[in-house]
């Protein structure tokens, strides 16, 4: 988590906060490795590989919201990002899933990996982001339809 966010913005979490979200029934993990296969998250099923991306969701009915989604920097460009979402689009539709959301700050180039794998913007929120020195950007939402 720490690698992948740049600590200016304030976007990552901390490890509570991942807890808290993975103990309610409703929020889903998936966590790959350099090659952009599945690593188990299963308690009983140790798996050596180490994670180099992951994405956490929260599903409602039929949709679910991207809460977060990152490669580790030393693993970026090589694809990970769109198998990351080819796996979650692959489970959300098992959930029943039939539209997803997500939400960015304005400049995040992450919207160039959002925009290839389909989401379009459908929104705004004025000064929603405060960076740790103060000052605040526009919050962007997305949706693509599953």
């Amino acid at each position: 988590m720490e690698a992948s966010f740049d600590p200016m913005y304030g976007e990552a979490w901390n490890r509570r906060q991942i807890s808290e979200a993975l103990c309610m029934p409703s929020t889903h993990a998936i966590v790959v490795d350099a090659a952009g296969d599945e690593i188990s998250s299963e308690p009983m099923l140790p798996d050596p590989r180490l994670p180099a991306g992951f994405v956490l969701t929260r599903h409602a009915a039929d949709e679910e919201e991207l809460l977060l989604i990152a490669v580790k920097p030393e693993w970026r460009g090589l694809g990970l990002g769109h198998m990351l979402f080819s796996h979650l689009f692959d489970h959300a539709k098992a959930r029943g899933t039939t539209r997803i959301y997500l939400e960015m700050r304005r400049g995040n180039p992450a919207i160039h990996l959002y925009q290839k794998v389909g989401f379009e913007p459908i929104g705004q929120r004025p000064n929603y982001y405060r960076f740790t020195n103060g000052s605040r950007v526009d919050a962007i939402t997305f949706g693509r339809s599953i």
